[in-house]
């Protein structure tokens, strides 16, 4: 047995999964219920872009900015350092330019100024002449810091799209969808604000800026639904055959080739652009965006690689500081770890690293010693709302803000223990064990024969994959036909899947160390998403592996190795336990080594059975008392009795007339003499004399076998010597020169007496 890692859901009863079905299933999963809704979203059009002047103060705002142009009125644009940010800032500036505007864009500092507009900057902008600010995907909170603009005579234009706090700021005009409720669509990112603002601008829709709405909009992890599929569709196939010279060298350099799709988008472009404005200013990346010239396009994208390098750097540092911290057994519910010097830029990927590994949520602080202040990052899991607790103690934080699985603060070095020991007392209360347990949705189960080239391509019909559209997981189970790790560090599975001539490879990244808990034959569950593998012109399905289960107990078979130590996976505490029947005394490692018989045994999941019982019965009895979900069978041969041969009874009959005639018989030199006339085994010779001495045959002195006068007539098979070479035999032939299969079902129908799960009775035949 293999448990797995997340909590499967399975979202499809059905146990037939053709085409049509499958088709109807997903979209039925969207909301999509109609043929007009289905159509719409499979085929994204243009066309059904809502009109930008339904937004309020759409109109006012671009009559300002026209005003501006037509005055040669400067214009500022003041972005965010995230991707939605930086693609929002050059997708203004290069709208505004081909309008021609003097404009210029202002990013505040991530470590200096913060997130939003702040009164500095505001009154920098003052003093260099503007006074026209227009704000992307940020501002909607700016309260005071509207105020201030007001009073230095500027006017604030607010695109965003962040949540509506209790009270909008007085600007100029806001461009909000949320503040519009007769807009058709609430869930734009910044960058689609800011697109909808252009076109409303341009008088007509701008294409050529669809790149830049697709990096923001994958990036800032928004519903893929509506308008937002549309931008992102489109803008997808912008970045494949952009001209943008900053894209192009950041597509050579990550070997972006072919179709991008929003994997690319999502996992290579996005957080590159994000990993400046983590470690820096983040001026590079809008120029980078925005630049017509190839050499300085080089050498931007070059830069922006080293710097997301560097952060990868940084946030696996942190995240081995923080482990360590932590230690190998973290008990509190909610994890909380602090230290002075941490680049708080990368603590949000980092607290999600924590989430990930120890399945509870997460919050990463930097501490400031000299105001003796923490600031830093929350993730969480999704039974626990992070907003919702943190805010029942929100007298702990000097700032805070943030929604159910993601949050922001500041508070005193002296709040973090207290806020570590609240937050957990609250997971205690309100959570099960089982919520600590991710959730995997899962689809569809399949066959093997199921997965076609065809079922693949109607799933990527439904690209691209986001929020709100997730990629489809399914499920399969079968027997693995090869099983490997693969990767320069031996981290990665893979797996070859077979079932009534239907063969499927699975890749599980990430997983091998599930490598050592899968014993062959074993039948396999995994959840995963289906692609498809190309190489030299050959197309094949293929599964990326999610998690991955074993059902079933599982027998390994490691009979006769000589490499258990290094052979055996690590075991969590108290999980596994060696077996003696009686030869050995110490085990591999630290594992405790217990009888067969002592009450224990049922205390453990995985026995590892060391030795060869000396009946079978004592073996059956074991195995009748406990329920584990592995066992090791590693044992070796002290003696092979199996591979000697028992002496017939023709053998006996000879022995018994010789001694007759003889009266004595030399266990040494006669048992020579003897060996060599008849060609036997010298040992068969000292059995049978054994024997003939368990049953009062003979008597033994000195050497020396006497025949016995007038013995009790008694079968062979009354000698204990003889009962204990035929126990072993059996021992031997049952659980040692016996086939995989043939132990497990020996095995299993002994298990069965405890309820484990046995489809047929089946026996070993002797």
């Amino acid at each position: 047995m293999l448990k797995s890692k997340m909590k499967w859901d399975f979202t499809y009863s059905s146990d037939s999964a053709n085409r049509q079905e499958l088709i109807n299933e997903l979209l039925e999963q969207r909301g999509l219920h109609t043929e007009e809704e289905r159509n719409r979203f499979l085929h994204p059009a243009l066309a059904d872009l809502h009109d930008p002047f339904l937004i309020n103060g759409m109109r006012k705002a671009v009559n300002r900015v026209k005003e501006a142009i037509h005055y040669g009125e400067p214009i500022l644009i003041f972005g965010d350092y995230d991707a939605d940010g930086v693609s929002s800032t050059a997708l203004m500036m290069e709208c505004l330019r081909s309008l021609g505007a003097e404009c210029d864009f202002y990013i505040p500092n991530r470590f200096t100024e913060g997130y939003g507009p702040n009164e500095n900057a505001f009154r920098w902008a003052s003093a260099q002449g503007y006074t026209l600010i227009i704000t992307v995907d940020n501002g909607i909170a700016a309260v005071e810091e509207a105020k201030v603009a007001k009073e230095l005579g500027i006017d604030l234009i607010i695109t965003d799209h962040h949540e509506v706090q209790n009270e909008l700021p007085e600007a100029f005009a806001i461009l909000h969808p949320k503040t519009s409720l007769q807009y058709p669509f609430q869930e734009l990112a910044g960058v689609g604000v800011a697109f909808k603002f252009a076109h409303a601008l341009l008088e007509e829709k701008p294409v050529h800026l669809l790149d830049l709405v697709a990096i923001g909009t994958v990036a800032d992890l928004v519903p893929l639904e509506d308008e937002n599929r549309i931008l992102v569709s489109f803008g997808l196939e912008a970045i494949t055959k952009t001209k943008r010279p900053g894209l192009r060298q950041l597509k050579n350099l990550n070997s972006i080739d072919g179709d991008v799709d929003e994997e690319a988008v999502g996992f290579m472009i996005g957080p590159r652009m994000n990993a400046v404005g983590r470690l820096q200013d983040a001026s590079p990346a809008v120029d980078l965006l925005l630049t017509g010239d190839e050499e300085e396009a080089q050498e931007l994208a070059g830069f922006v690689q080293e710097l997301n390098k560097e952060r990868q750097k940084i946030v696996q540092e942190i995240a081995d500081e923080a482990e360590a911290l932590l230690g190998e057994d973290v008990e509190d519910e909610v994890i909380v770890v602090a230290r002075e010097g941490w680049n708080a830029g990368v603590l949000g990927i980092v607290a999600s690293k924590l989430v990930r590994k120890f399945d509870r949520p997460a919050i990463v602080l930097t501490i400031d010693k000299e105001k003796g202040q923490a600031k830093g990052s929350a993730r969480s899991i999704d039974a626990y709302d992070m907003f919702e607790n943190c805010m029942e103690h929100r007298e702990l934080f000097l700032h805070f803000g943030g929604h159910s699985q993601a949050a922001g603060m500041t508070l005193t070095e002296d709040s973090i223990v207290p806020l570590r020991e609240e937050l957990s007392r609250l997971a205690r209360e309100k959570l099960a064990p089982e919520d600590y347990r991710q959730s995997l949705p899962v689809t569809m189960s399949l066959d093997l024969s199921e997965v076609s080239l065809q079922q693949i391509e109607f799933v990527n019909q439904l690209r691209p994959f986001g929020m709100a559209n997730p990629k489809p997981y399914f499920h399969v189970r079968s027997k693995a036909k090869e099983l490997r790790l693969i990767g320069s560090k031996k981290n990665h599975m893979k797996v070859t899947l077979e079932q009534n001539g239907s063969r499927l490879d699975a890749i599980a990244f990430g997983q091998g160390d599930a490598y050592h808990s899968i014993a062959p034959q074993s039948p396999i569950d995994m959840v995963g998403q289906l692609s498809i593998n190309e190489w030299n012109g050959t197309r094949k399905p293929q599964m990326m592996v999610e998690d991955i289960a074993v059902k079933e107990w599982q027998l390994f078979d490691w009979r006769g190795t000589k490499h258990l130590q290094k052979s055996l996976p690590s075991f969590q505490k108290d999980e596994a336990a060696c077996v003696t029947f009686g030869l050995q005394t110490e085990g591999p490692g630290e594992l405790p080594v217990i009888g067969f018989n002592d009450s224990r045994v049922k205390d453990y999941s995985t026995l590892i059975l060391l030795d060869l019982p000396e009946r079978l019965e004592d073996l059956h009895g074991l195995l009748g008392e406990v329920s584990p979900e592995r066992i090791y069978a590693v044992y070796s041969l002290r003696d092979d009795a199996f591979m000697q041969t028992l002496p017939s009874r023709e053998h006996f009959k000879y022995f018994y007339g010789m001694l007759k005639k003889k009266k004595t018989f030399d266990l040494e030199k006669d048992s020579a003499l003897l060996a060599r006339h008849k060609g036997w085994k010298v040992d068969s010779i000292k059995f049978i004399c054994n024997v003939f001495f368990d049953l009062g045959f003979v008597t033994i002195k000195d050497g020396q076998l006497f025949m016995n006068t007038q013995p009790e007539q008694k079968s062979l098979t009354e000698s204990r010597t003889f009962q204990t070479r035929q126990e072993q035999m059996e021992v031997e032939k049952v659980l040692y020169y016996s086939t995989y299969k043939e132990l497990k079902d020996w095995m299993e129908t002994r298990l069965q007496i405890t309820g484990a799960e046995v489809k047929e009775e089946i026996g070993y035949g002797l």
